[in-house]
């Protein structure tokens, strides 16, 4: 494959840290993450970001790169042992989704970002405050995402992204000085060969 040189950078080597803890975040999760949140959403600090599967590869890096620009984050994870883990992360407050329904307990945020897909717009848009963003990574039920994402630019005070990264190296040194700093983990279950590809994706 051939790529314009700007959007290249050398892989930094740290101590006790794969490349794949790279590759696998510097991509389509760090990238979804980084542009919903500082591009599609236009996050600045003192937001306050809820972040829906907040133990998953997108959700954690959302976490931590809204945590590094100085927002305050409030995530979702189902179970003790996830919602440990989006704590370990830097996240001020944690609800397990098993519990406690984000969407009707009274609180209000400037973005919700939904991880997964397993939200919608219509179940969330009490939960944003005026001017607030809702970020959805699925299509949804009949491709319906994208619409809502033109329909509420001229409707309501309420926002729709569908945050589609357009990859770039600024994102990507941004990632990289996080990790190089010790304030990014990357989220990397299981490591399988390219030959074993089809079982990665069963798994």
């Amino acid at each position: 494959a051939v790529v314009p040189a700007k959007s290249l950078n050398k892989l930094p080597a740290i101590p006790g840290v794969e490349p794949q803890a790279f590759l696998g975040n510097l991509g389509l999760t760090g990238g979804t993450a980084y542009f919903g949140l500082l591009e599609a959403a236009s996050a600045q600090a003192g937001d306050i970001v809820f972040v829906s599967a907040a133990a998953g590869a997108v959700g954690s890096a959302v976490v931590q790169i809204a945590k590094a620009k100085g927002m305050a984050v409030i995530g979702s994870a189902g179970g003790a042992d996830k919602c440990d883990f989006v704590r370990s992360l830097g996240a001020d407050e944690v609800l397990d989704y098993t519990r406690e329904d984000f969407t009707r307990n009274g609180k209000t945020y400037d973005v919700v970002f939904d991880a997964v897909g397993k939200h919608s717009f219509r179940r969330s848009r009490r939960s944003l405050k005026p001017g607030g963003r809702y970020l959805e990574t699925d299509l949804g039920f009949l491709w319906h995402v994208p619409f809502l994402a033109v329909a509420t630019r001229w409707v309501g005070d309420k926002r729709v992204s569908l945050p589609i990264p357009k990859y770039g190296k600024q994102d990507v040194l941004f990632l990289k000085e996080l990790i190089e700093a010790g304030k990014y983990r990357a989220v990397i279950d299981r490591l399988y060969p390219l030959e074993d590809v089809t079982a990665a994706t069963r798994y």
